[in-house]
């Protein structure tokens, strides 16, 4: 490796005797916000792995894996850097890299060029590419290639889907192409590194599920996140249990269902990830699925940078440091996400999940046959909401119409679920539909893009529970005193919520309405 050729230091990485500390002693905290490049080896490394430490004199840090592989560094073997959460900082709010990053993952690149993209985030082509060299230190292209060719590792490693339908899953439009791709990356043929012993095999899954691996940044609070998406949970369309979060996917005529849960301990102790089974979804789909799961469980978010921004707030320093591992609790779908919003408006939370419930039993899609545990339904599409009889299920006339014009307005393009959009352009195209106000546009933004700087001023818990006097905040005061919260404004109202929240319900005990008079917001937040 030609040391003189390196690039200069990323002015985005941590200092490098942060790097150096958390590298010597293996911080998990720092996973995937930095990458350590070997010289003598020609190998980049997780901050993580359990290999020999290297010599300083040796190591060169960088904030992207698209960059050590952008000169001639590759993945080590035995921490597999495709197992690291994403760089949080850089896939998260309204910065033209973070909304270009979101797209590449959505397959921006694989089904258009540089220009379409640069385009789509109001950016000239050029200058794309200029913000990506200087900040990730590899171009788009780069960070394309480099994220499908680790997805197609650890599909290689972690599963036995034949070498053509990896080629496929990870974005290859030929066999040949990946061969040839995989092996001038990393100097050796898909085929070699599948025969290698894998040190970290997956637990096995139930009959014939695929299983992945989902890491995360510690801590994180699964339990939290179990108990916020149970509450939420739709009968036979999810289900959720103490350990687990279930449900069915589509389309309907090649139907699947996914189950996510903790990874196991092995004789390393904890390990920081979640485990996916998934049972009857495409090769063509897998990148998909584990991007959404990635966003509704919050894995590439960065504990300490938003814990630090949050804590210059006394009260919710002090929420913090109770859950540091409180994560934003994202939906699989962006369109029943604003369905649940709409129907949640003037009920409590217990009403909502029926009536969403009522929905997806009438409108939705039965599946062929029913999968475990319970699931038998998809959530119905615009399509079929988009002039359906809501009335016969109990909801207002208001409501009806209401959901009614969402999904007309998303057949139509009046709104969408973009990545491109700012929050700002997002919350503006809500609001303009009748029935849809600023706080129901933030609770969107929330749960359907899992927009980390969405902030739902109007909230009566967030004005109650803020203030220490008792006297409650009016929106224009709240939104003064959250300026400090950003761009993490979202994780102070769900650190809010949980901490207004009554302790979880026992899994067989019906949930209860909340006490009559409350705020229609208030209700829906708890």
């Amino acid at each position: 490796m030609d040391v003189s050729a390196l690039p200069a230091p990323d002015p985005s990485l941590p200092p490098p005797q942060v790097c150096e500390q958390a590298r010597i002693s293996r911080d998990p905290r720092f996973d995937g916000l930095f990458f350590v490049a070997v010289t003598s080896t020609g190998i980049y490394c997780r901050p993580v792995c359990p290999a020999p430490t290297a010599k300083s004199a040796n190591v060169k840090y960088f904030g992207h894996a698209a960059a050590c592989e952008a000169v001639g560094f590759r993945p080590c073997l035995r921490c597999r850097p495709e197992l690291s959460p994403a760089e949080g900082a850089w896939r998260r709010g309204d910065a033209a890299v973070a909304r270009a990053l979101k797209l590449i993952d959505e397959g921006a690149l694989a089904d258009g060029p540089l220009s379409a993209l640069a385009e789509r985030v109001g950016l000239g082509e050029r200058q794309l590419r200029r913000l990506f060299v200087e900040r990730l230190g590899a171009p788009p292209i780069g960070v394309h290639g480099t994220r499908r060719l680790l997805f197609a590792k650890q599909l290689l490693t972690e599963t036995r889907l034949p070498i053509t339908q990896v080629a496929l899953a990870a974005g290859f439009g030929s066999l040949r192409r990946f061969n040839a791709v995989f092996l001038e990356a990393y100097r050796m043929a898909p085929r070699d590194l599948r025969r290698r012993p894998n040190e970290s095999p997956a637990s096995e899954g139930d009959g014939d599920a695929l299983v992945l691996r989902l890491g995360y940044r510690p801590p994180y609070d699964l339990s939290a996140m179990l108990d916020f998406l149970r509450g939420r949970a739709l009968p036979g369309v999810e289900h959720v249990d103490e350990r687990s979060y279930s449900r069915a996917i589509g389309p309907i005529d090649a139907p699947g269902w996914l189950r996510v849960s903790a990874w196991p301990s092995d004789q390393r102790g904890r390990q920081h990830a979640l485990k996916l089974e998934l049972h009857g979804a495409a090769p063509s789909r897998l990148l998909e699925i584990t991007n959404r799961l990635r966003r509704m469980f919050d894995l590439d978010a960065d504990p300490n940078a938003i814990g630090a921004a949050l804590s210059v707030d006394p009260r919710l320093r002090e929420l913090v440091a109770r859950r540091p591992g409180l994560r934003l609790p994202s939906g699989w779908d962006g369109f029943e996400i604003s369905v649940r919003a709409i129907l949640g408006q003037q009920v409590s939370v217990a009403a909502a999940r029926t009536l969403a419930a009522r929905v997806a039993q009438r409108f939705g899609q039965a599946l062929p046959q029913p999968f475990g545990p319970g699931l038998t339904h998809l959530f119905p599409t615009p399509v079929e909401l988009a002039d359906a009889d809501l009335a016969e299920i109990g909801l207002t006339r208001a409501r009806a119409d209401t959901v009614r014009t969402v999904a007309r307005a998303l057949l139509d393009g009046r709104v969408d679920f973009r990545a491109e959009r700012t929050l700002d352009e997002f919350v503006a195209r809500w609001v303009a539909l009748p029935g849809i106000g600023p706080w129901t546009a933030h609770y969107i933004a929330m749960r359907a893009l899992g927009h980390p700087d969405a902030f739902p001023a109007d909230d009566l818990v967030l004005q109650k529970a803020l203030p220490e006097d008792g006297v409650r905040l009016s929106a224009k005061a709240l939104n003064a005193r959250a300026e400090a919260w950003r761009p993490w404004r979202a994780y102070g109202v769900i650190h809010t919520w949980r901490d207004s929240m009554p302790a979880p319900l026992a899994l067989k005990t019906p949930v209860r309405a909340a006490p009559a008079g409350k705020h229609r917001k208030a209700r829906q937040a708890a």
